[in-house]
């Protein structure tokens, strides 16, 4: 016969911690009583002691008195909720007042239930296994969410970096360009000390701002010799064209890629395309790009040309600050020569 397989206990570490919060010793040990065997149980005697506690080692649940002395549970809950790092634990009050203007207080605070003493140690044993299992299901769950959200932002970058791609095969490009320039484009955004999340929408929008010339006839972007008039004026249109292509959105990333599309042919003179905008009339995620563009373009091998040198790139660019580029932005694209080589031997063309 065989002999009946013993299954081994749940050690410290697999069990869920629950924080017990009570001014008097005696219901800490009733309720230590009814939960150790379940749950791995900690303790604190007054309020200040459970956040101590609770911003050292977060437990999973805490069971809080609202009676106590210094600082009673509702102060201690409101502490917690306030703190993005402890306000999805888990509150319930364990208390003699069970008024319901007591518990409604209690509710708006954030608990998420109320036990009356004196306890009962089925109830306490249920209420607690239930909230526990809801707050593992919300940690799953947001867990799923923060990897579907990142899953859905790199499959939209993913997707704005091909539409840029499209049309630099188009125009023999080799592909890297717009890895490049985009990365050339943080660089300088970051010294013009906006915002993260601006500098984050112009890097991540930037590979879009030549997309307009899928729009452009092969004939025309293709074409080895000089641009007639006609064929220049149908040429400087794919800002329009990638523009119309991105088209109006609320999203704050695409209405940045239309900006760029639109106006990084604009120049700091007046004399640019399509609007013939000047000086800070040009939105500056445009007169960004437009020097990241220019400088990746010159410093890059193509069909039809030698790559220049950085230091002949940067002549002319500071030749034409003033002129073609935003002058102070140039300045600060100069600091940046030593995170842009980085990503030049990290993304050469293969033409190199």
């Amino acid at each position: 016969m065989d002999s009946m397989k013993s299954f081994p206990q749940k050690s410290a570490q697999d069990k869920q911690t629950v924080l017990i919060v009570d001014d008097t010793p005696d219901n800490i040990d009733i309720l230590r009583e009814i939960l150790s065997e379940d749950y791995s149980v900690k303790a604190a005697i007054s309020g200040k002691q459970a956040l101590k506690i609770v911003n050292a080692n977060k437990p999973d649940l805490i069971l809080l008195d609202v009676l106590m002395p210094d600082m009673d549970g509702h102060e201690v809950c409101r502490q917690l909720k306030n703190n993005p790092v402890t306000r999805n634990i888990p509150v319930i009050f364990v208390t003699a007042k069970s008024h319901s203007t007591d518990e409604e207080q209690g509710f708006e605070l954030g608990a998420v239930d109320y036990i009356t003493k004196p306890i009962s140690p089925p109830i306490v044993k249920a209420r607690v296994k239930n909230h526990l299992a809801l707050y593992q299901q919300q940690r799953e769950l947001e867990k799923q969410v923060r990897l579907r959200t990142k899953e859905l932002e790199e499959t939209r970058l993913e997707i704005i970096h091909r539409l840029g791609r499209a049309a630099e095969h188009k125009d023999n490009e080799t592909g890297t360009h717009v890895i490049r320039m985009s990365w050339y484009t943080l660089f300088l955004a970051q010294r013009t000390g906006a915002d993260e999340e601006w500098v984050d929408l112009v890097f991540k929008a930037s590979p879009m701002h030549d997309v307009g010339k899928i729009g452009i006839p092969d004939k025309v972007l293709l074409k080895p010799g000089k641009l007639d008039s006609d064929e220049w004026a149908e040429m400087k249109k794919h800002a329009q064209y990638g523009a119309k292509i991105i088209g109006e959105s609320d999203q704050p990333l695409l209405k940045m890629a239309k900006e760029i599309a639109l106006f990084h042919h604009e120049k700091w003179d007046g004399s640019g395309y399509p609007k013939g905008l000047s000086g800070e009339d040009i939105p500056l995620s445009a007169r960004i790009v437009a020097i990241a563009d220019v400088y990746d373009a010159l410093t890059s091998v193509r069909p039809y040309k030698k790559a220049w040198s950085s230091d002949e790139a940067l002549d002319l660019l500071n030749s034409q600050a003033g002129v073609h580029f935003d002058p102070n932005l140039v300045k600060k694209f100069t600091e940046c020569m030593p995170q842009v080589k980085k990503i030049q031997a990290q993304y050469g063309d293969s033409l190199h």
